[in-house]
């Protein structure tokens, strides 16, 4: 008499899982918005530039102080006649490039010390964490001015130092996930069988604790946008001639009466880029969380 073997597999039920994640974030409206609104604003810095007849360092002297929707500029131009759409343009850029890197950096590190403190725990996880504690201790805007007045501001460098005052509550948010994880069943069958702890740790524990991540990664890009604005209008970040949308408005803040369209514009973008972010976590959050209900 034969032995009757029985093989699940994992992929309907991973499929399954997955369609009901794009359902659930498919229905929410905001979600969609913002997903909406980034995609305009990146095809909007990665094509404008080409569709405009200026780039953004021509320099039009007689067309200074033009107001937005009048003559060949169609956001007006700045003190110097500098055209301000394709300033806008090539300032977003560089904004969103720096939130997207500044994410990327924080959100792998800042996971490699969760997983490592969540897995192994004790006093590797007690040192961990600590530090992870110790370096929240100081406000996160002063730490990022301390940084930047020391090292010499390029887009490389700042996307570097907001990423080092970024992947703290990246790193707390996947110890607690791996700390909940490391003792399930398939966790214990792992160690039964011998493998490694770097393969339990990278191939079984982190990719269950994707969710969390994706969507604190998410909202990072926001913060990661916003603080670059921040450092930028107080001098210390981007510095002209190369734009960001920080630096825009650092540059406007003295004619906020004669020309407000100098500050409105990078202003409407921040805002816009931050909103369309948070709204996708947002999302994101309710579609991977499995007690939620959209309907």
């Amino acid at each position: 008499m034969t032995e009757m073997t029985f093989q699940t597999d994992p992929a309907p039920t991973e499929r399954w899982w997955q369609r009901r994640v794009v359902k659930r974030f498919l229905r929410h409206r905001l979600a969609l918005l913002g997903l909406a609104i980034i995609v305009v604003m990146v095809l909007a810095c990665l094509v404008g530039p080409h569709l405009l007849p200026f780039d953004d360092l021509y320099i039009d002297l007689r067309a200074r102080f033009s107001p937005p929707f009048t003559g060949a500029h169609l956001l007006g131009t700045d003190p110097l006649g500098r055209d301000v759409a394709a300033r806008l343009f090539m300032a977003g850029r560089i904004s969103l490039l720096v939130g997207f890197a500044a994410m990327l950096i924080s959100t792998v590190f800042g996971s490699l010390i969760g997983v490592v403190a969540g897995y192994y725990g004790g006093k590797v996880g007690a040192v961990l964490m600590r530090f992870v504690d110790a370096v929240l201790s100081f406000p996160q805007i002063f730490l990022l001015l301390a940084l930047a007045a020391f090292i010499k501001p390029s887009p490389i460098m700042i996307t570097v130092i907001i990423a080092a005052t970024s992947w703290m509550e990246i790193a707390r948010i996947v110890e607690a996930e791996i700390k909940s994880l490391r003792e399930r069943d398939f966790i214990l069958a792992a160690r039964t069988l011998g493998l490694p702890n770097a393969q339990i740790m990278f191939r079984e524990l982190l990719p269950n604790a994707i969710g969390p991540i994706i969507v604190a990664a998410t909202l990072t890009v926001a913060r990661a946008i916003l603080l670059e604005a921040y450092v930028s209008f107080l001098g210390y970040g981007i510095q002209p001639p190369l734009p960001s949308w920080g630096n825009m408005l650092n540059g406007a803040q003295q004619y906020l009466d004669s020309a407000p369209w100098l500050a409105i514009v990078p202003g409407v973008a921040i805002t816009l880029a931050v909103t369309g972010f948070n709204f996708v976590g947002d999302g994101l959050r309710d579609a991977l969380d499995a007690r939620s209900d959209l309907t």
